[in-house]
């Protein structure tokens, strides 16, 4: 873009577009994800969140690339992932699965709303406090699972239950699903670190196993993309209390 009166051009005000574009894209997904669970497409609702989580890791990853990091594009980024992985998760799990405990009679119609609210309300708090300790924690690590993860485990659980044949609405699995809106919702505003895989992008090397892993894994996704990305993150949501705990048994074994 060149300026109408020196002919100068202006590239950099196309390029700080550029990474806003991949937000905006990864929002319409979460919100896209929202419309469709409201309709009962469960599986397409998931498929959004997926795609709304690729888009995430895109943005900031263009941003750094070109040196287009503002101020404003970390606010946008933020909000951006309330809707997609905060809202958008919360109301599909709700949709699918814990509106049906109103049948249940008494308060577990509104503990089920009360939960995906939870769910929400934490994911909204662990936003705010990525970005209040921004530069200030180790990269290396998050604190607290962060909210794209919860957001994948519950949109693949429902995922995978879809492809399964399982509803939402079958006796007994407002359960599993309560559970784990919880669990998650807890495990985000938690003080427990989980390994951030940051430090791998910023190596000039990586090993030739580490790109045969990628490789795997692509390959794996792609078999089964529902069950592969439950037991992913499944594994991963896991991964942070776990080693928590081997932490606290180490440093007592050392004490004694």
């Amino acid at each position: 873009m060149s300026h109408p009166e020196t002919g100068e051009a202006h590239p950099r005000k196309a390029v700080y577009l550029l990474p806003n574009l991949f937000t905006t894209a990864g929002m319409f997904s979460g919100f896209f994800a929202i419309i469709a669970a409201t309709g009962g497409r469960f599986s397409a609702a998931a498929v959004a969140v997926v795609a709304a989580f690729v888009l995430d890791g895109i943005d900031g990853r263009i941003a750094r690339l070109t040196h287009t990091q503002t101020e404003f594009g970390a606010q946008y980024d933020s909000l951006a992932d309330l809707v997609s992985f905060g809202l958008a998760p919360a109301l599909i799990i709700y949709n699918w699965s814990l509106a049906s405990m109103v049948e249940l009679g008494g308060q577990m119609g509104k503990l089920g709303w009360l939960a995906a609210f939870f769910y929400t309300a934490m994911a909204a708090m662990r936003l705010a406090r990525f970005n209040v300790q921004l530069g200030s924690v180790d990269k290396r690590y998050f604190l607290g699972l962060a909210s794209p993860s919860g957001a994948m485990l519950l949109a693949s659980f429902v995922w995978t239950c879809e492809v399964l044949g399982v509803r939402g609405t079958d006796p007994g699995l407002w359960i599993p699903s309560l559970l784990l809106t919880i669990g998650a919702g807890a495990l985000m505003i938690s003080p427990i670190r989980y390994y951030s895989f940051k430090d791998l992008g910023q190596r000039e090397r990586i090993p030739f196993f580490g790109v045969l892993v990628v490789v795997l894994l692509f390959v794996l996704v792609a078999v089964d993309p529902p069950k592969v990305l439950l037991a992913g993150f499944g594994i991963y949501s896991l991964s942070g209390p776990v080693s928590a705990l081997w932490r606290r048994l180490r440093r007592r074994r050392s004490s004694s």
